[in-house]
C-alpha cells in the first residue's frame, strides 16, 4: 500500500487517489522503514544529509537544515556519532530525521517503531506527533500492527484485510491534538482500543475463513 501511495508500483486494479502528492509526485514524498537503514560508515550527520546530497546539496549548504532537524528530533549532541553507537530508539530518531530534512508533502511510514521496548515506542509516538503538528502541511501514513499505536497517532484508522489485501473497516478517532500520555488511560482511548480490535478481529476472521475455502 505504501509503495502505491508513493508511486513506486502500480495498482492491479482500481485508481489510487492521493491527493497531497498531486504538486510533486514521488519527490515530495519520503520513507521511513522499520529497520533505520543507517549507513554504518558514515556519521549521523552524514546519513541525515545523504538525501540533501543526492539532489546536489553540498555539506556545507546543507548544514544549517541538518542540525535544525538533528536538534528537532533530539540529536543534536550526536551528529558526529555513527549508528553502532546509537540505542535502538535513536537510531530510528536518525531515519526520521533523513526523512524529515527533505521536507516531504507525504510522510510513509511502515512500522518503524515495531522493534522497540513499549517506553521508547511511546516516547517516539509523541515526539512524532509533535514533529508532524509543527510541520503543518505534511500528511502521514502510518502502518502499525499495534492497536494502542494507531489510535493514539491516527485521525482515521483504516483496517485491512488479506486475500486478497482489502479496506474492510475505518474509524474516525475524534480526539483533539496535542494528545498527551495521559490520554492513554482515560475511557476514550479504551473504547476506541475496543472498537478497532474488534475491527481487527473481525478481518482476521475472515481472512481464515477465505483460507479455508
Amino acid at each position: 500500500m505504501l509503495r502505491l501511495a508513493a508511486g513506486l508500483e502500480s495498482a492491479s486494479a482500481g485508481q489510487v487517489q492521493a491527493p497531497a502528492l498531486q504538486v510533486g509526485g514521488a519527490s515530495d514524498t519520503a520513507f521511513v522503514f522499520q529497520e533505520p537503514t543507517l549507513m554504518p560508515w558514515a556519521s549521523v550527520f552524514d546519513n541525515v544529509w545523504l538525501p540533501l546530497r543526492l539532489q546536489g546539496s553540498p555539506r556545507a549548504e546543507a548544514a544549517p537544515l541538518v542540525r535544525a532537524v538533528l536538534a528537532r528530533v533530539g540529536l543534536a549532541d550526536f551528529e558526529a556519532a555513527y549508528p553502532a553507537q546509537l540505542s535502538g530508539g535513536m537510531k530510528m530518531r536518525a531515519s526520521i530525521a533523513r526523512a524529515l530534512v527533505t521536507r516531504p508533502r507525504v510522510l510513509l511510514m511502515d512500522e518503524p517503531f515495531a522493534a522497540l521496548d513499549d517506553i521508547t515506542r511511546q516516547a517516539l509516538n509523541a515526539d512524532l506527533l509533535d514533529w508532524w503538528r509543527s510541520d503543518g502541511a505534511m500528511a502521514a501514513l502510518f502502518v502499525t500492527h499495534s492497536v494502542a499505536e494507531a489510535v493514539f497517532l491516527s485521525q482515521r484508522v483504516l483496517v485491512m484485510a488479506a486475500r486478497p489485501g482489502r479496506v474492510v473497516a475505518e474509524l474516525a478517532i475524534d480526539a483533539p491534538y496535542p494528545r498527551p500520555a495521559a490520554w492513554r488511560h482515560t475511557p476514550a482511548f479504551a473504547e476506541a482500543c475496543r472498537q478497532l480490535g474488534e475491527s481487527l478481529a473481525a478481518a482476521h476472521a475472515s481472512a481464515s475463513a477465505g483460507a479455508v475455502r
